[in-house]
């Protein structure tokens, strides 16, 4: 009963947060209007309030809400699976793998490809880059998780990938031009407010189909918690439940990193505000409790980054790491 309370509350402040994330900005809007916009209305006296909600709020705060569910999600399905309290979205280098896209076309190519008569350049081509890059490292993942059946294996190989990554990266910023360093730094830093309205479905496509993918896994995944031969008793295909995962984490941080950029702490620490709310490890409570956790904190994360009157926005990642890391260092201390 008291969690189901916990969960009532999450789904009010966040439906809150939303609205707080629709009102908040450098112009005041009043909520009566931005309701009236949002059920399909027009304004008259203000016509430029409509783009403002519609192309600019609205978009952001979608953004924002599904980032934060899906990186949540990917920290508690990781953290499950190699049974590791530090695991998190970027430590499979899934992350690693879509900045090293971004950077082989920011940095190398300078931010435009052309194959013959076809060219592509801009926002697209960083998503495009940012989701080739993240598949490959996942198709890498899967395929040495065919090899290597031990999953504190395949989790330092993933610490690994990061680095080698980081390596490449770090010597393309030597050959690159002040402006490519530039706009890859920029990315780096992690922005709710790239997805356009036009851009919306694809990237909430792609996150409604990586979410809908991790809640038919809690029954694996509660078999998995209890430990991989008690799972095998029960009849849970262990290796094919740790690639679906694979896949399932893949998709959500491949999405989030390159439509967003890559935010960090919100997977690793999110899973752990769950647990000392929700006081439980049971998926089928964890997992949606984690999934509106990490919504709301982004919400919030939003609302902070928006600097009201001077029209600013600061980057994700100055913020996340201010939540993130207290709460990583009580589970450290916690734990031993």
């Amino acid at each position: 009963m008291k969690r189901s309370i916990i969960i009532t509350l999450l789904v009010i402040a966040m439906l809150l947060l939303a609205l707080a994330n629709m009102l908040w900005g450098s112009l005041s809007i009043p909520v009566a209007d931005v309701v009236q916009i949002l059920l399909g209305g027009q304004v008259e006296a203000h016509p430029q309030w409509t783009y403002i909600i519609l192309e600019s709020r609205f978009p952001q705060m979608l953004t924002a809400l599904l980032c934060g569910m899906s990186l949540s999600t990917c920290g508690l399905m990781l953290q499950t699976l190699f049974r590791n309290p530090l695991a998190g979205p970027s430590i499979l280098g899934i992350d690693a793998g879509a900045n090293l896209g971004v950077a082989l076309v920011m940095l190398l190519l300078g931010g435009t490809v052309t194959l013959g008569s076809l060219s592509m350049s801009g926002y697209l081509l960083v998503i495009v880059a940012a989701v080739l890059g993240a598949l490959c490292i996942m198709l890498l993942l899967l395929l040495l998780s065919s090899l290597l059946r031990n999953p504190v294996m395949l989790l330092i190989t993933g610490v690994i990938i990061s680095y080698v990554t980081g390596s490449v990266i770090s010597l393309l910023n030597y050959s690159a031009t002040e402006e490519g360093v530039h706009n890859f730094i920029i990315w780096g830093m992690g922005n709710f407010s790239g997805v356009s309205l036009d851009r919306l479905p694809l990237f909430c496509i792609l996150i409604m189909l990586g979410l809908m993918a991790a809640l038919l896994l809690v029954k694996p995944l509660d078999a998995i918690l209890l430990g991989e031969r008690y799972a095998t008793n029960l009849g849970v295909n262990v290796h094919k439940t740790r690639n679906w995962l694979l896949l399932c984490t893949g998709l959500l941080t491949a999405t989030t990193t390159a439509f967003c950029g890559p935010v960090s702490f919100l997977g690793l620490a999110v899973p752990h505000i769950a647990r000392m709310t929700l006081r439980t490890s049971r998926h089928r409570v964890m997992l949606p409790g984690s999934m509106l956790m990490g919504g709301c904190l982004t919400l919030v994360c939003n609302l902070l980054c928006t600097m009201p009157r001077s029209g600013s926005i600061i980057p994700v990642n100055v913020l996340t790491p201010l939540i993130g890391a207290p709460v990583i260092l009580y589970v450290i201390l916690k734990k031993r």
